[in-house]
């Protein structure tokens, strides 16, 4: 009876529920990234504030203090590209109205374009010729949500999506094929572009820049992104920061009909 005049509220629960999912997707953005380490430094730096303070030791309890002042400040900083993640999420992933998007650009005249069977079917026929050949290859699959701000980073182009294509961009003599390849709707939109590079520690050694590029874009936005490995031949996508190798030209069209079909889910 001890605990009798404790009374727990519906609001209670909720509040403890949306904690946990908060820390957990704060724990997925982190995880097997440098990151994580800083934040075990930062929760071990706060622990020992709370004993030193306990224990009445003033002087070097002001001390820790002053960096616990501005904890808030340092956690931005050095948090930086994991809170910008996490904005991207909430903005690409979680808004009701993404759901709408292809109906909304429309209405903006902004011509995006359903994705066809068939164009599928030219970057998949394309990624596996290339895999046998092993003609290293960086393809970004974006069916609703625009890339102009990776455009930027290479050759503008605006082309209609052909197997044939996209092999000569990544043949090693062509002058676009140091890159990638941004994929937009129906249109192949970019070339040579530079993608963000993941910050993961925990990635196997023969992964390189292709791949680490690949991961890192799969990150930031809710793009699927392919890799033809110049090494092995092996054919890859990356998918919200997960990277995926499959044997068969059906799975990873398989896995780009998914993504067309979520939209802006």
């Amino acid at each position: 009876m001890i605990l009798a005049f404790i009374t727990v509220r519906l609001l209670d629960i909720l509040d403890i529920f949306l904690v946990a999912v908060l820390l957990y997707q704060s724990y997925r953005l982190i995880r097997g990234t440098v990151a994580m380490d800083i934040f075990i430094g930062i929760v071990s730096f706060y622990f020992l504030w709370c004993v030193v303070s306990s224990l009445h030791m003033e002087l070097l309890s002001n001390i820790l203090g002053q960096f616990i002042g501005v904890g808030v400040l340092v956690l931005v900083i050095v948090f930086q590209q994991e809170i910008r993640r996490f904005l991207l999420i909430l903005g690409t992933r979680y808004a009701v109205f993404r759901k709408q998007y292809v109906g909304f650009n429309k209405l903006l005249n902004n011509n995006v374009s359903l994705v066809t069977k068939s164009n599928i079917d030219a970057i998949v026929h394309a990624a596996f010729t290339m895999s046998k050949s092993q003609t290293g290859a960086l393809i970004v699959f974006s069916p609703h949500v625009d890339l102009t701000t990776y455009v930027q980073t290479g050759e503008s182009l605006d082309a209609a999506i052909s197997s044939t294509l996209l092999q000569t961009i990544f043949f090693k003599n062509s002058p676009l094929h140091d890159g990638a390849v941004l994929i937009f709707g129906n249109r192949i939109k970019g070339a040579k572009a530079v993608l963000p590079s993941t910050e993961r520690s925990d990635l196997p050694v023969g992964y390189g820049m292709r791949h680490r590029s690949a991961i890192g874009m799969s990150e930031e936005t809710k793009a699927i992104v392919i890799v033809v490995s110049e090494q092995t031949g092996n054919v890859s996508y990356c998918l919200n920061g997960q990277i995926y190798t499959i044997e068969t030209s059906e799975a990873l069209q398989k896995a780009l009909e998914t993504q067309t079909r979520k939209g802006g889910r």
